[in-house]
């Protein structure tokens, strides 16, 4: 199914203000939010709809790209080959602050296990290795699960106690005129429980700070700014929940000797003004071996000759490539020695190319007569 375009689907111009930007997203997300249209499925696909447009416009590069290309060129730069969320779990996690406890509209906190928030990651490639692939071994702080109490923050042989403030809710409400809205409990911050004999290991966090060595695996051809997700790579969850997960942003640098465009490459090749009149063989670089093209006769500043599949392979899909595309920068001397220019002066005379007297307004005379 083709994707509605961003700007339609948040219901915004395109030289749209940032606060304009909020505004139509929050709109939309307590519309469709799934609290407030339980087991409706299509309330929860505009859900996502309106969640991945915002990531997209809320982005500059990202923007950018999108404008330029579409939704086809934002393809490996969002989680899920460009749906950006696979739940509105990831929507909450990463958007829960625009919208949070709007009008009691907020996703209520849990007694039970819940999963521990994202972590992300800057990762600088050669472009070789974002062209190839490659693999990294990559250190990660984090908070972990603490062993010791499993994660109650409780010492050993306790248990944590409900929170007397709140009941075990983690929140207590407030009455506002015609609303009733919540706020996070004072006296045990959220957590719905109060631990009067800590454990000495994590001080009653349930969590501990570590380091956690990590092998990231970079497929070939990814891009700047492409976006990789590791499950259950992210900081530990409470209460006996899930981590979250840690995403690696992709960083590459230029090539020295081609200019990339999505799965495409580019290379100028210098040829003389006499290589481009008569034709010629060229030896040009490829990601592989060089390969030997040929120039023809007559060939123009600005030409092109394209070798078929010598680009860059589509991310997941080894079987395909992109091209690779020769410009031809014809160049013409600016030092002759003697023989040079007497042989180009026959040459014009030849060719019936006048080289001094007539003016440029002359010949256009000349020519339209």
């Amino acid at each position: 199914m083709e994707k509605r375009d961003c700007y339609e689907v948040l219901g915004i111009s395109r030289d749209f203000e940032e606060r304009e930007l909020k505004k139509a997203y929050r709109k939309l997300a307590m519309q469709y939010h799934p609290d407030r249209n339980p087991g409706d499925a299509q309330a929860e696909a505009a859900f996502k709809e309106a969640a991945e447009a915002y990531e997209i416009l809320s982005d500059p590069e990202k923007r950018a790209i999108y404008d330029r290309y579409g939704h086809e060129g934002l393809k490996g730069r969002m989680g899920g080959g460009g749906a950006g969320f696979s739940n509105v779990e990831d929507i909450f996690s990463q958007f829960g602050d625009i919208f949070g406890d709007f009008f009691g509209f907020g996703r209520q906190r849990s007694n039970g296990p819940r999963r521990g928030p994202d972590l992300r990651l800057d990762l600088e490639l050669t472009f070789e290795e974002a062209a190839f692939g490659t693999a990294r071994e990559v250190e990660v702080p984090r908070h972990a699960t603490c062993e010791t109490c499993e994660g109650s923050g409780a010492k050993p042989g306790t248990e944590p106690k409900r929170c007397g403030t709140c009941g075990g809710r983690g929140q207590v409400q407030h009455s506002q005129g015609f609303f009733t809205l919540s706020s996070t409990c004072p006296t045990c911050r959220g957590q719905g429980h109060v631990i009067d004999d800590p454990c000495e290991t994590c001080t009653g966090n349930g969590v501990v700070e570590e380091v956690r060595q990590v092998n990231v695996k970079i497929p070939p051809g990814v891009d700047d700014g492409t976006r990789l997700r590791l499950r259950n790579e992210g900081e530990a969850g409470d209460r006996g929940g899930p981590p979250g997960d840690l995403y690696v942003f992709l960083h590459v640098q230029p090539s020295e000797i081609f200019e990339r465009t999505g799965s495409d490459l580019h290379f100028k090749a210098e040829i003389s003004f006499v290589q481009a009149a008569l034709g010629c063989e060229l030896e040009i670089p490829t990601l592989e071996e060089p390969r030997t093209i040929k120039v023809e006769p007559g060939s123009q500043y600005g030409d092109i000759v394209t070798l078929a599949n010598e680009g860059i392979q589509r991310v997941n899909r080894p079987n395909s490539r992109g091209d690779l595309h020769v410009h031809l920068d014809v160049r013409v001397p600016t030092k002759l020695n003697k023989k040079q220019r007497e042989a180009l002066e026959t040459f014009a005379e030849l060719s019936d190319i006048p080289t001094k007297s007539a003016s440029l307004v002359d010949r256009i005379k000349e020519k339209l007569s």
